[in-house]
């Protein structure tokens, strides 16, 4: 058995049975730091992506990202992990969907085992065709 940082510190993860999964993406040697893991900022990216997938179904229209209450990330991300972005509407507001994404990694060394490897709490605003915002109509 290939020794692995998941399998020596026993951070391997179910996945959630209580979110959608809304995207799933691989991460290129074009999206690196300087220390050779994924970008920060383009997890965050892919975020705010998958975050935005249930409140546009739900608006029924656009919507923007109006916060990130928070952003947790747990392990590195790596160039050929497969990652996983599930998504659950947490709250809806007159004009706001609060949204909870958590992101988890297949690693190209040990498929079928995943890594929860970030965590965030996003918040979008219904908005009209003058990007003002506008009431969520529909319901949970």
């Amino acid at each position: 058995m290939p020794h692995t940082a998941a399998a020596a510190t026993g951070t391997t993860a179910a996945l959630p049975t209580d979110k959608e999964l809304v995207l799933k993406v691989i991460p290129m040697p074009g999206d690196t730091n300087v220390n050779g893991d994924i970008f920060g900022g383009w997890v965050m990216s892919q975020v705010d992506l998958a975050g935005c997938v249930l409140p546009m179904r739900l608006a029924q229209g656009r919507i923007a990202t109006v916060a990130v209450k928070e952003f947790v990330f747990n392990q590195p991300v790596r160039v050929g992990d497969v990652l996983s972005f599930f998504a659950k509407i947490a709250r809806v507001g007159r004009t706001s969907i609060t949204v909870e994404v958590e992101v988890f990694a297949e690693r190209l060394t040990q498929q079928g085992a995943y890594v929860k490897v970030t965590q965030a709490v996003l918040t979008y605003v219904a908005i009209d065709e003058a990007g003002q915002p506008r009431p969520v109509h529909a319901s949970l």
